[in-house]
């Protein structure tokens, strides 16, 4: 090849390499960049974060906003937070919508290719704050104020159940002190809680029933002192009653509980009258527990010693639940002190009704832990034991 053919040949490969070299950088250039991604949290003017709502980019800045064309979108989550990527590489307005209603926005908004951006709608931010009508802010302090009162009222109310349930474990324990104290300071705090009042109540009811059984041990009586203990429970109760009864729902098992509670209160103070209109009550309350009221009137009456009232009551218990054995004991041993000495046969003379319990609750209970004493019973007053009742043969008649 000639010295010319060599120069054009060295021309053509150096105008290749060119082209080449430029068709390469055109390829580099029209490269898409990586997109950017976006997370972040919203939250509103009290500082909750919102359960629902839209976070939309666009670059349509000069659009009506009913016109405006979003390139991207994100879904707020319950918990307020959102993320998402696909987003070119740009400068945006970021705008966030709850109902189809823009509530907050960011203008100037920059995402660079790959970049994870935050973002967080906070309009307890001055800024959001400051552009909020008088209004606005007129509702949002009143709104603060209700959510406070509410939180207060919360903060509140678990800490009085806290209360009442150590309460209810130092009653239980025998710790009648702490219990009352416990009490006293919860019935003033929320004086309007009926069962607030009752654990108060059985605290004080405790408190007595101890320092009763000391006295018995001691050969002592109750004495004014341990009656005025039963009273203050016995008010207790009252309260209660009073305050669940004025309650928007009053509870009808806290009502007859108080009145349970209350029946022994006074009849252990002594005042078996007004013990018997609080089972009464008790027994209105919850018809269904009746004869387990009635069936408490009597036991705690017998135990008071008001024996004519005990023998009443638990008539009332025979008849608000038959199958009541207990009832018939208490009923029957109410009686017995009434037996009398014939003075022509020297025999005793049970009351009416006496042998007819005592017989009852043989038939109920054949071999309860009472049958042995009753069987006893009717045998020392020479009343007749059906065969029936006889040792090794405990079946019904």
């Amino acid at each position: 090849m000639n010295r010319i053919g060599r120069k054009l040949s060295v021309g053509l490969a150096a105008c290749l390499a060119l082209v080449l070299a430029l068709a390469a950088q055109k390829g580099l250039a029209q490269a898409a960049p990586a997109p950017a991604s976006i997370h972040g949290h919203a939250q509103n003017a009290i500082g909750s974060p919102l359960t629902k709502g839209t976070v939309k980019l666009t670059q349509d800045r000069s659009a009506d906003e009913k016109a405006r064309k979003y390139s991207n979108s994100f879904d707020i989550d319950a918990a307020g937070n959102f993320k998402g990527t696909g987003i070119a590489p740009g400068t945006y307005l970021a705008i966030l919508f709850v109902d189809d209603k823009s509530v907050d926005f960011f203008d100037n908004v920059t995402f660079t290719a790959g970049e994870d951006h935050p973002l967080n709608f906070d309009m307890t931010r001055k800024e959001y704050l400051d552009k909020m009508t008088p209004e606005e802010r007129k509702q949002l302090e009143e709104f603060k104020k209700k959510n406070a009162d509410a939180t207060a009222a919360n903060a509140k109310i678990a800490n009085l159940n806290a209360t009442l349930t150590q309460a209810r474990a130092d009653t239980k324990a025998g710790n009648f002190d702490a219990a009352v104290k416990a009490m006293q300071e919860a019935t003033t705090q929320k004086p309007d809680e009926g069962i607030l009042w009752v654990a108060l109540g059985d605290a004080q009811l405790g408190s007595a029933d101890a320092d009763a059984k000391t006295a018995k041990a001691a050969g002592k009586p109750v004495d004014d002192t341990i009656k005025a203990k039963y009273a203050e429970a016995a008010a207790s109760y009252k309260k209660g009653i009073d305050a669940n009864t004025a309650s928007k729902k009053p509870n009808v098992e806290t009502a007859a509980a108080a009145y349970n509670q209350m029946g022994q209160a006074l009849a252990k103070g002594g005042d078996g009258k007004a013990a018997s209109a609080a089972y009464e009550e008790a027994a209105k309350a919850l018809p269904a527990n009746a004869g387990m009221y009635f069936y408490n009137e009597a036991a705690t009456l017998y135990n008071a010693g008001q024996l004519d009232d005990a023998a009443a009551a638990a008539d009332k218990a025979i008849a608000a639940d038959p199958k009541r054995a207990d009832a018939y004991y208490i009923k029957a041993q109410a009686l017995i002190p009434k037996a009398t000495v014939d003075p022509k046969t020297q025999k005793i003379v049970a009351p009416p009704g006496c042998v007819e319990a005592y017989q009852q609750y043989l038939e109920l209970v054949p071999e309860g832990p009472r049958s042995e004493e009753v069987k006893g019973i009717l045998s020392g007053i020479g009343a007749e034991i059906k065969s029936s009742y006889r040792a090794g043969k405990s079946g019904k008649k």
